[in-house]
């Protein structure tokens, strides 16, 4: 399908366009090298540039590398995408998971992920020849198939797990930190005056990519999106507003009844025959709000 050689040509490419971009924050410049779900998370960045702190825009503005590539290529004919793994020297020097697909007759990163630190990554199976398996979104590993992670993951959000996501999910520091986020809703000071909900959405980007492991299961990197909604309460709607925050100020400065953000994230779990999905990470960026 591409040859390592090849495939180390892209992601070089990647990275001198990703860090010109982000410098400048040219979008433009970014689409040529970067689709799907980290570029809707991308643009959201550049969005919300200015309501950063000095610090953090120097860090994103800074250049970067992925270095200790592994590189996994699957046959020709069993897909069009390939993914590489790789230690970034951003930040803290993570380790990454990166999705190179198809868009537009080039291959742009379409998915990326930072695995938590000291979490062992799975094991990739790899052939004798050295190309990986692909698995198939559909096919079933488990309780669940790979498709099914985004629209089952959300539930955290809509109730805390308990109408499904907590049965179907092993628990981890990534969905405990979602179950958080639904358990503190209508938490703080202006929670006498509004409620806050959670609906699951369409990804923006609903393609799903899968591997199959050594010894078996799937690791899978799955697009999820939700939007979260704060809503004055019937006795206050018609003498007050919602005056929103700064991020969502980007998007629509009006103070409003109903404040409705959109989310679109991106996930990484490991599957299993044996076990429930194990999130090792997941990662939103508000991306609207009206």
């Amino acid at each position: 399908m591409i040859t390592k050689q090849a495939a180390k040509a892209v992601v070089d490419a990647y990275e001198q366009a990703n860090n010109r971009a982000n410098r400048l924050r040219d979008e433009k410049l970014l689409a040529t090298v970067e689709a799907g779900q980290v570029n809707e998370q991308s643009r959201a960045d550049y969005k919300q540039w200015s309501t950063w702190s000095a610090t953090r825009q120097k860090e994103y503005g800074g250049a970067f590398f992925y270095q200790d590539r592994t590189y996994y290529i699957p046959r020709a004919g069993s897909a069009d995408w390939f993914a590489v793994r790789a230690t970034s020297s951003y930040g803290e020097r993570q380790e990454s998971l990166l999705i190179f697909d198809k868009a537009a007759g080039t291959y742009k990163l379409t998915m990326a992920f930072y695995t938590p630190r000291g979490e062992p990554f799975p094991k990739i199976a790899v052939d004798r020849d050295g190309f990986v398996q692909v698995a198939q979104p559909s096919q079933k590993v488990g309780s669940l198939a790979p498709s099914e992670l985004g629209s089952v993951y959300e539930d955290f959000f809509e109730s805390g797990g308990t109408k499904k996501a907590a049965k179907a999910f092993a628990a981890t520091d990534a969905s405990k930190d979602s179950t958080k986020v639904y358990r503190e809703r209508n938490e703080g000071k202006l929670s006498t005056y509004l409620t806050k909900k959670f609906f699951s959405q369409e990804p923006a980007h609903p393609t799903v990519y899968a591997l199959k492991l050594a010894g078996g299961g799937v690791v899978a990197g799955f697009p999820t999106a939700h939007t979260q909604e704060r809503m004055l309460k019937p006795q206050y709607m018609s003498s007050f507003q919602i005056g929103p925050n700064d991020e969502e100020a980007v998007y629509n400065r009006s103070k409003r009844t109903v404040i409705t953000d959109e989310f679109q994230g991106q996930g990484l779990a490991q599957m299993s025959q044996k076990a429930k999905p194990k999130v090792l990470t997941i990662e939103y960026r508000m991306v609207d709000s009206r």
